[in-house]
């Protein structure tokens, strides 16, 4: 992927919609939808791949099926100034976390994590508050999802056993 923004004009925003709606959409369907044939489609996906735009397909899955019966926010306070890489390569370690991104305000990241249970969510939470640079977490539970239909509210792969 090259280090600018890639341009792209109204055609490839429809397919874009297209695709985030659904990632099973034919080209020859979106190309119907917008007035293009099926090659056409196919050319600019490929070229939005290529420059990184588009970073992948994925399938949204219920996180319940897959195991994951509970949910929370983790707020993390680090002693001194931890380095984003070094905060990343403790998210890294731990497969229940399921999206982690440094933040302004008080808090220095933001973990979204996933776990079977209340108990497996707390052992989850010791883990990460055992590294040596972690002051203290907060964390808020999830009681539901205002928006089902959210990548937030699905779930990319299964509790671990």
């Amino acid at each position: 992927m090259n280090s600018r923004t890639p341009s792209f004009d109204e055609l490839d925003r429809q397919i874009i919609t297209a695709l985030m709606g659904n990632a099973r959409t034919s080209f020859a369907e979106i190309g119907a939808a917008i007035g293009l044939s099926a090659t056409a489609v196919k050319r600019r996906v490929d070229r939005l791949r290529e420059t990184g735009v588009i970073t992948g397909f994925t399938a949204t899955v219920k996180p319940a099926a897959l195991g994951w019966r509970t949910e929370a926010y983790v707020e993390v306070y680090c002693e001194g100034a931890a380095p984003p890489r070094r905060l990343a390569e403790v998210v890294r370690n731990h497969p229940e976390i399921a999206a982690a991104m440094t933040v302004t305000g008080g808090a220095d990241a933001l973990l979204h994590v996933r776990a079977r249970d209340v108990e497996h969510f707390e052992e989850v939470l010791e883990r990460i508050r055992a590294e040596p640079f972690i002051r203290k977490t907060i964390s808020v539970m999830v009681l539901s999802h205002l928006l089902p239909e959210s990548p937030e509210a699905g779930a990319v792969h299964a509790a671990p056993q």
